[in-house]
């Protein structure tokens, strides 16, 4: 039996065209692997491939960027693979097997998927950082802070449902 999406708070393709982002949900029905989601992507016009924003209950993410027949991720949290059938299929993308002691939260995967794009590994890196750190920081505002970066942070936001933070008056 395949797990469908119903432990995702939300999933999201982002994608450019004429140099304008679009961002639209990508269905709940999709099957929880990283081929069935790349597959979604594929069929998305975009100049520079589509970049998927998956929130696992509140936990955790992966960031999936298809471009051609390329498919990069980043997953927030190896130990995710433990709960969440759509997180160990990042691991196995990545030819990488959860130890019964890990028990470290790290991130895995590709720091630099979204570099030509304007969010260098490092920033990425900082990010995870402070997802880390910040107990009070939930997934979907990080990944509001992503798609702030990658230039389509308005729109994240409402197919989130997101409300904009007060502006100091």
């Amino acid at each position: 039996m395949v797990e469908l999406l119903e432990n995702v708070d939300f999933a999201l393709a982002a994608y450019q065209v004429d140099g304008e982002w679009r961002v639209a949900e990508l269905a709940h029905d999709l099957e929880a692997d990283v081929a069935s989601l790349a597959h979604a992507l594929r069929r998305l016009p975009g100049e520079a491939g589509a970049v998927a924003l998956i929130a696992l209950d509140e936990d955790a993410f992966l960031v999936l960027r298809v471009t051609g027949a390329q498919v990069r991720l980043l997953l927030s949290d190896l130990t995710a693979a433990l709960e969440w059938e759509l997180a160990a299929s990042a691991l196995e993308h990545l030819g990488l097997v959860l130890d019964a002691e890990d028990d470290d939260p790290a991130p895995v995967g590709d720091l630099a998927l979204l570099a030509d794009l304007g969010v260098p590994a490092s920033e990425l890196g900082e990010l995870l950082d402070d997802f880390d750190a910040d107990d009070d920081l939930v997934v979907d505002e990080l990944l509001s802070d992503l798609a702030d970066v990658l230039g389509f942070g308005e729109l994240f936001d409402d197919v989130v449902g997101l409300e904009p933070e007060p502006t100091g008056a």
